[in-house]
């Protein structure tokens, strides 16, 4: 039986999509090097599902690893998940985040080439999108002009791999620009384990909640919004999860290079999702005020109506399920994985 590729499997996002590959006869080989991971997550995705896959211990640089993996595999499609992930750490190492993400997937997609594989999904960012653009965001919008090194590299391997399929059009690429993700899997096994300080909101909330953190600091009251904080497009990472077999299905029926943007494409404040994290859990924030991080956009969400007309897909869950499954996550698990 031929199998999906996840790289970076063992990742917040990876896992999950994992789960519903696997409770969907998906055959999976999961990839991963631990830098953003934990090896219990593969456990926990085995114990989810009552299903095995193979796991290899790979870098994407490591074109000997993947070798081995193309050679004792067959490999239908490939999702890729891995890269360095953190838009704060890239702008003050930004040679290591173009390294790695960038030669990292062009080595990937040259032992993709070489085996014949030639279905790819390609995890990238509402990053993209640059400052300039005013939202909801379409995915014929302008790209490029980011803030950071790491939405940089999401850019450019979005350009790689348009130029790739240009080259050859027997590629079917498809790139997915998620916007926020939070929540967790509902058994609350598997969630968001950031390494060190978190610097989405979510995984912030629920380390004060469970008193890891002191104070939750909420930067910049004085956006151009409603109550005066940034405005984001929050999607439960189980919907996001679904959006990747959404792809696949739809890489089968008409191929191509296709771009969606997975969302909700609705819009939530700062203080919406704090106010509703405190009314589903029944629990008191304690919060305070900062000044604006630099390079905050004041709003971004989605437009999610190409992915409902061409993947079918549509978010199913709402900013109280979102806050109860993060919840639960984190109150079963303290400390994380």
């Amino acid at each position: 039986m031929s199998s999906v590729l996840v790289t970076g499997g063992a990742g917040f996002i990876g896992a999950h999509t994992c789960i519903e590959l696997l409770e969907n006869g998906f055959d999976i080989v999961i990839m991963d090097n631990f830098y953003n991971s934990k090896p219990e997550a593969l456990n926990r995705i085995k114990e989810i599902t009552g299903k095995d896959f193979k796991f290899y211990n790979c870098d994407m640089l490591d074109r000997e690893g993947l070798e081995k993996i193309f050679n004792e595999c067959d490999i239908e499609s490939v999702i890729h998940f891995a890269g360095l992930k953190s838009p704060t750490e890239s702008v003050s190492i930004p040679l290591t985040y173009y390294y790695n993400n960038i030669t990292g997937t062009l080595t990937l997609c040259e032992v993709m080439k070489k085996h014949g594989v030639k279905n790819l999904v390609f995890s990238s960012s509402a990053t993209v999108y640059g400052q300039d653009n005013e939202a909801p965001l379409l995915e014929d919008m302008k790209t490029g002009g980011c803030i950071n090194a790491y939405g940089q590299t999401k850019f450019m391997i979005e350009l790689i791999l348009k130029d790739l399929y240009v080259s050859d059009n027997d590629w079917n690429i498809t790139l997915l620009r998620y916007f926020n993700p939070v929540g967790a899997h509902v058994s609350g096994r598997i969630g968001e384990d950031p390494q060190g300080i978190p610097i989405n909101l979510m995984p912030l909330i629920t380390r004060v909640a469970v008193g890891r953190m002191d104070v939750l600091k909420i930067t910049g009251t004085d956006y151009p919004t409603p109550d005066g904080t940034c405005i984001r497009d929050y999607v439960h990472v189980v919907d996001l999860a679904k959006g990747h077999l959404k792809a696949l299905a739809a890489q089968k029926k008409k191929g191509g290079l296709n771009t969606y943007n997975l969302g909700t494409g609705k819009g939530s404040s700062v203080l919406d999702i704090v106010k509703a994290f405190e009314k589903a859990n029944n629990i008191k924030l304690n919060y305070e005020y900062a000044p604006r991080r630099p390079g905050d956009l004041a709003v971004s969400y989605a437009s999610v109506q190409k992915a409902k007309d061409e993947l079918d897909f549509t978010a199913e869950y709402d900013l109280v399920r979102m806050c109860e499954d993060s919840w639960r996550w984190q109150s079963m698990n303290p400390n994380g994985l």
